[in-house]
């Protein structure tokens, strides 16, 4: 098969069993091998579909500017979008990410503007702050706005779900992942519940983020917020796709324990992935221990 650009090749990535890392679980331990989407991560999949619903809608021009906050995944999957279709893009990020997505997201034309990790939200100098001010100062620019864009969530329960449901012929019983924007969670999610509703959603958390405390006790704990290490999951705000009705429960996973897991990802089944698929497992694995 011939694709016409590299955004054709997004989706339809493999579900692979793991076979070591799973002693001691109850049932079949599935890895959905998101890294296998051009910009090697499943933001790919909302990125295309938040720039096409705004091409629909009439929001983003013929050589417009794309304008986003991101950790960096989701920066490369709007990038790659970006050059296929003919847009600009400018990405602010926290200082926190590595040097290494800013550089990559650098390599494939983006403007990358590094902003400091440990300020407020509503700071003017917050990566989120600064896409916004960015957006209002250049003419036929968007601000995706992955957070609250209901494009995010609605591209898993278009793709993601009906994928996993289909590669695991229906039997899915537990669904595990990370939880940041809240897009691939509640998206996917949403689906796989529409079709079982027994169907479990558990919700990875990071020491830092609010989401767990939010969802047990309806409190928004300034608190709970500090400075973390990992990348791309765990918030200081509540996103409008993090739809807390669709996960039944959350854990915390420390830093620690996600880097470790990420490298025995690497080291045992052959996965090279970075601490917050290290993290989605962990916490996957602690959960079965305690409830299966």
């Amino acid at each position: 098969m011939i694709y016409n650009s590299i955004i054709e090749t997004i989706g339809n990535t493999p579900m692979v069993r793991l076979n070591k890392l799973n002693k001691g679980i109850a049932g079949t331990l599935l890895a959905k091998v998101e890294y296998f989407n051009p910009g090697n991560s499943t933001k790919d999949r909302m990125a295309l579909k938040m720039i096409e619903d705004a091409e629909k809608e009439g929001r983003l021009k013929p050589g417009g500017t794309i304008i986003e906050g991101t950790s960096g995944n989701t920066g490369m999957g709007l990038a790659l979008t970006a050059v296929a279709k003919g847009y600009k893009c400018i990405f602010t990020m926290a200082d926190k990410q590595s040097q290494e997505k800013i550089n990559i997201l650098r390599a494939v034309g983006a403007e990358v503007i590094v902003c400091p990790t440990n300020v407020e939200p509503e700071d003017p100098r917050s990566y989120y702050s600064v896409a916004r001010k960015l957006n209002q100062e250049i003419p036929n620019s968007i601000y995706p706005n992955q957070y609250d864009n209901p494009s995010n969530a609605k591209a898993h329960y278009e793709s993601t779900g009906p994928e996993i449901w289909n590669q695991t012929s229906g039997k899915i019983t537990h669904y595990c992942a990370t939880v940041g924007t809240g897009g691939s969670m509640c998206g996917t999610a949403k689906f796989l519940k529409e079709k079982n509703p027994k169907l479990v959603a558990v919700g990875i958390d990071t020491y830092g983020s609010v989401f767990k405390k939010y969802k047990e006790t309806g409190i928004f704990d300034r608190n709970e917020i500090y400075p973390y290490l990992t990348e791309g999951f765990g918030e200081d705000i509540l996103p409008k796709n993090v739809d807390f009705d669709v996960i039944d429960t959350f854990i915390k996973v420390t830093d620690k324990d996600g880097a470790i897991m990420a490298r025995r990802l690497s080291r045992e089944e052959g996965l090279f992935v970075g601490w917050s698929s290290g993290s989605a497992l962990h916490g996957a694995l602690e959960y079965a221990k305690e409830n299966l």
